[in-house]
C-alpha cells in the first residue's frame, strides 16, 4: 500500500519534472524502477535512492533535505560533481508548501566565548592534513584574488594577502593584528615583506600548532607571536588590523561590539581591514533553498551572515569608517572551483582519512559554495577602514597605492 502511494506521488512528480525542466537525470529507486527526468541518450547525473526515507527529499526538495539525504547515504549519486550540484539547485528552486518564509529565517546564537571556540575547532581541527590535500601551499582558507583571472591557486592566494597588505598600507616596521589568522599565512608575509611585528590570534588549536611550527620555519620567531586566544581577551594597540574569513562567526547581534574592539585595538591613525562572506538578502536572511541549514547543521555550526549594509552600519556605530569597499563574489567562485577540483582529485585519500560521512559533508558543501557564489544566493566583500571623526586628508587620494 505505501509503495503504491509513493508510487503514485513519485510518477506526478517525476512528469512534473520532465515537462517543465527536462533535466538530464535518472532516479534510480531501491526496487530497481527508474524515472527518467528529462530527454537524453545518457544521463548526466544518476541519483540511486536506497531506501524509501529518502523520497521525502524529492518530493519536498531544499539543498538541506537533498543534502542531508546523501550525507546519510540513504542517496548515492553518479555524475560531475558540478552537474549534481546545478540538478540539486534545479529541484531546490521548485515550490514547496513548507520552506517559503523558512528559507528566510533569522538566526541567533549566544556566542559565548566556549561556544564559538568549540564552533571554529568543530570546523577547523577536522586535521591540518586533510586541508593540506586540497588548499594552497601556504593553506589560505578564504577567498583569492584573481588579478587576471588565470592564475595558479597559490599565486592568487599570495596576490590577495598582498592586495590585502597593499589596501592597509603597511609600512615597515609597523604591528599588526591578524584576527582569525589561520595557519599564519598573512602575519608570516606581513613579517617577509615588510618586517612588520606581528600577532596572529586563532582558536583552533590545530592550526595554532602548524601556524607556529611555520614561523619557527621561516626564522620570524622574532617578528611573529602567534596565540591560541578569542579576539575579545587580545589587549594592547596595532598599527594595522586585519580579519579575514572570521566575522561570519561574530553574529549578528554582536557585529557592533566586534567592530567596537577592533576600534580600540587600532591606533588613532592606524588602517583596518575586514574580508568576510555576507547575506545577499537585504534582511540578514538565511542563504535560499536550504543551503544555510545543511551547513549550519553538519559545517559552520551557529554561522551568522550580515548583509553588506548591516556590515557597514555596524562598523559606524562601532567607530570605523569605511574607507574602500570591494566585491570578491567572482573570485570566491574562481577560488571554490578550484578547492572543488583538488577534493576530488584526492577522492580516495580523503575517504580514508576522514571517513565517508564527512567526505560527503564536504564534497557537496565546497560545490555547493560555488554555486552559491556564482548565482549571487551570497557574496563576499572587503572593507578598508580606520576610526571615524579622522580629518579628510587622512583619506587617500585614489585606490592607486592597492596596485602598486
Amino acid at each position: 500500500m505505501l509503495e503504491k502511494v509513493i508510487g503514485t506521488k513519485l510518477d506526478t512528480w517525476a512528469n512534473h519534472i520532465r515537462t517543465e525542466m527536462n533535466l538530464p537525470v535518472r532516479l534510480k529507486l531501491w526496487s530497481g524502477r527508474n524515472y527518467d527526468l528529462g530527454t537524453f541518450d545518457a544521463p548526466r547525473v544518476q541519483l540511486r535512492v536506497n531506501d524509501v526515507a529518502a523520497i521525502g527529499a524529492f518530493l519536498n526538495p531544499s539543498l538541506d533535505a537533498l543534502g542531508s539525504a546523501y550525507v546519510r547515504q540513504s542517496i548515492d549519486i553518479d555524475g560531475k560533481i558540478a552537474d549534481i550540484i546545478e540538478v540539486a539547485y534545479t529541484l531546490a528552486s521548485l515550490p514547496t508548501q513548507d520552506m517559503g518564509l523558512a528559507r528566510k529565517v533569522l538566526k541567533r546564537f549566544t556566542h559565548t566565548r566556549k561556544e564559538d571556540k568549540e564552533s571554529i575547532q568543530y570546523h577547523y581541527d577536522v586535521s591540518n592534513e586533510f586541508y593540506q590535500l586540497w588548499l594552497d601551499k601556504r593553506m589560505v582558507y578564504s577567498c583569492g584574488y584573481f588579478e587576471r583571472g588565470d592564475e595558479t591557486l597559490d599565486d592568487a592566494q599570495r596576490k590577495k594577502i598582498d592586495h590585502i597588505l597593499s589596501k592597509i598600507r603597511l609600512q615597515h616596521g609597523q604591528t599588526l593584528l591578524d584576527i582569525g589568522c589561520g595557519w599564519g599565512a598573512l602575519v608570516i608575509r606581513a613579517a617577509q615583506k615588510f618586517q612588520a611585528r606581528c600577532v596572529g590570534v586563532t582558536l583552533s588549536e590545530k592550526q595554532y600548532e602548524l601556524a607556529c611550527q611555520r614561523v619557527k620555519e621561516a626564522g620570524l620567531s622574532d617578528l611573529v607571536e602567534i596565540r591560541l586566544q578569542d579576539y575579545r581577551d587580545v589587549t594592547g594597540t596595532f598599527d594595522r588590523i586585519t580579519s579575514v574569513g572570521m566575522f561570519e562567526h561574530v553574529g549578528l547581534d554582536n557585529l557592533e561590539g566586534y567592530f567596537s574592539k577592533i576600534h580600540a585595538l587600532l591606533g588613532d591613525d592606524g588602517v583596518a581591514m575586514n574580508h568576510g562572506i555576507t547575506s545577499t538578502d537585504p534582511n540578514n536572511g538565511d542563504s535560499p533553498a536550504g543551503g544555510g541549514t545543511f551547513i549550519d547543521q553538519y559545517v559552520f555550526p551557529a554561522g551568522e551572515l550580515p548583509h553588506i549594509s548591516l556590515a557597514l552600519r555596524a562598523m559606524q556605530a562601532g567607530g570605523l569608517e569605511a574607507l574602500d569597499v570591494e566585491n570578491l563574489r567572482r573570485h570566491y567562485v574562481k577560488t571554490l572551483d578550484e578547492w572543488t577540483r583538488r577534493f576530488e582529485g584526492e577522492t580516495e585519500l580523503i575517504r580514508q582519512m576522514v571517513g565517508e560521512t564527512k567526505y560527503r559533508i564536504w564534497r557537496v558543501y565546497l560545490a555547493g559554495c560555488a554555486q552559491a557564489f556564482a548565482q549571487d544566493n551570497v557574496s563576499i566583500f572587503q572593507i578598508v577602514c580606520q576610526k571615524s571623526q579622522q580629518p579628510a586628508n587622512t583619506i587617500p587620494w585614489s585606490r592607486h597605492h592597492m596596485y602598486r
